[in-house]
């Protein structure tokens, strides 16, 4: 099956199987219900990196996006747990802009094949976050 990945109020909105995920925290106001949500009690991805989403309406993931193929033994809930793992800063839970950027690019209207990312082994990973958070 295929899931997507896009943006949200500068969080990650992890989509599979008709069931939504805010990953991280927002960066900014959303308006929910005409995001096709209904609005979230509470929102600290410091301690619940990874937050169900109730859909109102079909909901359409904006460009530039990502789709995964997830395998039938993989859960939803552990897609979006490595997921928040790849995009998060740890100290605010806030998602990396850099590191979003690293994997869809510059251009807006992309949708990118991104398998690999949930595939890639941890400690690889960790040395290209280490490398493109690097305060230089």
């Amino acid at each position: 099956m295929i899931a997507r990945v896009g943006r949200l109020a500068g969080a990650i909105l992890f989509e599979c199987s008709g069931r939504y995920f805010l990953i991280g925290n927002t960066k900014g106001p959303c308006d929910w219900q005409r995001k096709g949500f209904q609005s979230p009690a509470r929102i600290d991805a410091n301690t619940c990196p990874v937050l169900p989403l109730e859909s109102l309406m079909p909901v359409e993931i904006e460009f530039p996006r990502l789709f995964v193929e997830v395998s039938a033994d993989q859960s939803a809930e552990d897609i979006a747990t490595i997921l928040a793992k790849r995009f998060l800063i740890a100290r605010n839970a806030s998602v990396s802009d850099r590191l979003w950027t690293l994997i869809v690019g510059e251009d807006e209207n992309t949708e990118l094949e991104a398998t690999w990312l949930l595939d890639m082994p941890e400690h690889i990973w960790q040395v290209v976050r280490d490398t493109v958070l690097k305060c230089t």
